[in-house]
């Protein structure tokens, strides 16, 4: 216990400390943010044609409303912490690697629909955006996390019978 600890707390400095650096946001987490944006928008787009995107902006043409997603909104860090648990725990690397690719596609496919939803929502009611956005998104994209990690630990166990089986 007292390893994974230490390497999951070490890890996730360390790649707290590689995303807050001014190269990594300007090349890789402000161009993601713009894709999420993008992608947000052109899931949206076929079911309601006002909806545009630039930069880091959701917009709603007709109305003016419109989301920015910003640092913690992008799910970078859910996915730090995730990546963090996945190779603190002793594993194949071959099995973290895969739970690792599986586990940004879970991570950002829920914040798509976080950013979806938060978007609607903001249009409707600012206190229900809110409310949603503080609270009820944060902790739903950081049990996604937990359930990933879970199902993963899962799979490691029933390898490992598997193999102790065969």
């Amino acid at each position: 216990m007292i390893r994974f600890v230490t390497v999951f707390f070490a890890v996730l400095i360390g790649l707290f400390s590689l995303e807050m650096m001014k190269p990594v946001q300007d090349h890789l987490v402000a161009p993601f943010t713009g894709l999420l944006a993008s992608l947000s928008a052109a899931l949206i787009t076929p079911f309601d044609s006002s909806v545009t995107a630039y930069g880091k902006v959701l917009q709603f043409t007709d109305s003016g409303f419109a989301v920015s997603i910003e640092a913690g909104c992008n799910g970078i860090e859910a996915t730090i912490v995730l990546i963090a648990a996945v190779i603190a725990f002793p594993a194949p690397w071959r099995a973290r690697l895969a739970a690792i690719a599986l586990g940004i596609l879970a991570v950002q496919t829920l914040n798509i629909a976080r950013i979806i939803t938060l978007f609607y929502l903001g249009n409707w009611n600012t206190d229900v955006f809110t409310w949603v956005h503080l609270y009820l998104w944060p902790a739903l994209i950081m049990l996604d996390v937990l359930i990933v990690f879970l199902v993963y630990l899962r799979y490691l166990a029933a390898d490992t019978a598997a193999t102790v089986d065969a």
